[in-house]
C-alpha cells in the first residue's frame, strides 16, 4: 500500500469515528442516557445495581443537560415543568456535579412536614395504604425492618414508600419550597439524603434536572456478583427487573 494511500485511511478512520463519537454524544446530551444505581436511597423502586434509561428532553435543556455542565447559559431552554412522582435525576446543588436521584415531592411555593412519620402537602396528610415487601430493605451495607406504604400524592400519581420500624425521621421542620426549586426525597425515606438535609443537598433549581428515569435496562446484585467477582457474574442477574417500566415501578 502506498504512502499516501495509508494515510487517506487512516484520516477517514479518524473521521469515521469522530462522527460516531459526535453522535453518541449528542444521543446522551439531547435524547436519553443511561445511569447506574450506586446506593440503596430508591429502594424498593430503584435497587443497587440496576442501570436505567433517563429521558433527557422532557425537561427541556440547561448545561446540566451536557458532559461536564459547561456554563454556557444559566437559562433551560424548551423548559417543561417536571410533576409530583417524577424520579428525576439532577446534579445536586452541593456540588453542581454529582447526579442524584430522588422522587420529585414539593413544587414551587409547597409547603413540606413530617409529623409523626406522616408526610404532610401544604398542611394535607399524605393518603397511604400499607403494602407487603418481602425482601428487606438496605441501607448501605445493612439491612433493617420496614414498614411499606403505597402514598397518593396530590395530582393523583401513587408510589411505593419504606419507612424503618425504629422511626428515625420521624418529625421534620417546615420546608417551603422556593421559586423555580423543587423538593425531592428517596423512597427509602430513612436511608436517603435528600431535600430534607439543606445543607448536603437542599431545594433543587429548575437548572439542575437532567432527566426523568423511564426504565430499567439491566439489573444484577452486586453482593453475589460483579466485575470483581466475575466468577459469579451470572448468577447474580435480575432477569425480572429487565426492561422494566419505572411508570409504576411497584410490586
Amino acid at each position: 500500500m502506498k504512502k499516501k494511500s495509508f494515510i487517506k485511511v487512516i484520516v477517514e478512520n479518524i473521521k469515521t469515528l469522530l462522527g460516531a463519537l459526535f453522535i453518541a454524544i449528542l444521543i446522551r446530551s439531547l435524547i436519553v442516557q443511561p445511569f447506574y444505581i450506586p446506593s440503596s436511597s430508591m429502594e424498593p423502586t430503584l435497587l443497587v445495581g440496576d442501570r436505567i434509561f433517563v429521558i433527557k428532553y422532557v425537561y427541556g435543556y440547561s448545561k446540566h443537560s451536557f458532559p461536564f455542565s459547561p456554563n454556557f447559559s444559566n437559562k433551560r431552554f424548551m423548559s417543561k415543568n417536571p410533576k409530583q412522582g417524577d424520579l428525576v435525576v439532577f446534579k445536586t446543588p452541593a456540588d453542581n456535579r454529582t447526579d442524584y436521584i430522588k422522587r420529585l415531592i414539593g413544587l414551587p411555593g409547597d409547603e413540606i412536614q413530617f409529623i409523626n412519620g406522616d408526610l404532610f402537602i401544604n398542611g394535607n396528610k399524605i393518603l397511604r395504604e400499607k403494602s407487603e415487601i418481602i425482601e428487606p430493605i438496605r441501607c448501605g451495607n445493612f439491612t433493617f425492618d420496614s414498614i411499606a406504604y403505597i402514598e397518593t400524592l396530590p395530582n393523583g400519581v401513587k408510589h411505593l414508600a419504606t419507612y424503618n420500624k425504629a422511626g428515625s425521621l420521624q418529625n421534620t421542620k417546615k420546608y417551603l419550597v422556593p421559586p423555580n426549586h423543587y423538593f425531592l426525597m428517596g423512597d427509602n425515606r430513612d436511608c436517603s439524603k435528600d431535600s430534607r438535609f439543606l445543607e448536603e443537598v437542599g431545594y433543587v433549581n429548575n437548572l439542575n434536572l437532567v432527566g426523568k428515569a423511564k426504565i430499567i435496562f439491566f439489573s444484577n446484585d452486586t453482593k453475589k456478583g460483579s466485575l470483581f467477582k466475575f466468577w459469579n457474574l451470572h448468577n447474580s442477574f435480575r432477569l425480572e427487573r429487565l426492561f422494566k417500566s419505572l411508570k409504576w415501578a411497584n410490586p
